[in-house]
């Protein structure tokens, strides 16, 4: 039997091509990725009360807030709002704001703002995401420099010392 030939679709070197009315169909349909902390969406997170909001953290979380925020976390929290509310109508990101709070959880009224995170020996930038709610702003400014392993040096081994004369 005669092999059938297969009719081929027009195809470029990148893929199969689309009409560009069907492309600006598609664009419109895009849709970006929803966040979710524990099931719910981060958007819907800014409108919950705070004892709703206290029942999604973990239980470290919850005892801290219960126990109350402190004067510096409550400022820090005001500077975030400043700093957000200055840009709102803009594309611009918000002004970084400067910190030593490593322990302070990340609260949803913190995404999307700009923090300085202290590590000990200057300010580590962090742009918070909606994935980093619940966390400790500290976890994102790492404190040492991580070792990169390369050749032994003098010293090392037993068999080293020895100096052929």
């Amino acid at each position: 039997m005669p092999k059938k030939k297969d009719k081929k679709k027009s195809k470029s070197k990148r893929g199969e091509r689309i009409d560009p009315a069907k492309l600006a169909e598609l664009k419109k349909k895009r849709k970006f990725r929803k966040y979710y902390f524990r099931g719910v969406e981060v958007e819907k997170l800014l409108d919950l009360p705070h004892g709703e909001l206290l029942k999604l953290v973990t239980s470290r979380a919850r005892r801290r807030f219960r126990r109350g925020l402190k004067e510096k976390p409550k400022g820090f929290i005001q500077r975030l709002r400043k700093a957000k509310k200055a840009c709102a109508g803009s594309i611009k990101k918000p002004k970084i704001i400067k910190t030593h709070l490593r322990s302070m959880i990340i609260v949803p009224e913190m995404v999307a703002s700009q923090i300085g995170v202290y590590n000990g020996r200057g300010y580590i930038l962090v742009e918070v995401k909606p994935d980093m709610i619940g966390h400790y702003l500290g976890e994102y400014a790492i404190t040492y420099k991580p070792v990169g392993h390369g050749r032994p040096g003098a010293g090392s081994t037993g068999s080293s010392r020895f100096i052929p004369l």
